[in-house]
């Protein structure tokens, strides 16, 4: 995750397939997983993981996750501790077509 945060403008994001394969899988944890992983991590981290999340799903075949996307529970970690860039969203919606991006389900948020 570390190395592909630091290669967003590469087109397999500094990663061989087997690594990409081994991400996929990421995209389907559920909300608390990524809640406990981001705790343990700072803000900067926190970001170039969104970014490579955002563009992996726009960019690679098995990380569609819609309403599901683990930049979700990753921004909602961020805007609680109150170190959301005020650019990020902006950066999520012209990378995305991801209608969820980056709050989630309305029925999810009620």
């Amino acid at each position: 995750m570390r190395r592909a945060g630091k290669h967003l403008d590469a087109a397999d994001f500094g990663l061989d397939e087997a690594e990409l394969r081994s991400l996929a899988p990421l995209m389907s944890l559920d909300a608390d997983q990524w809640d406990a992983a981001a705790r343990e991590e700072d803000a900067l981290e926190l970001v170039a993981w969104i970014r490579f999340f955002t563009l992996a799903e726009a960019r690679l075949p098995g990380f569609e996750a819609g309403a599901k996307s683990p930049v979700i529970p990753l921004a909602r970690v961020l805007r609680q501790r109150h170190e959301y860039p005020p650019d990020l969203t902006a950066w999520i919606r012209a990378h995305s077509d991801n209608r969820f991006l980056p709050h989630g389900s309305l029925l999810d948020r009620l």
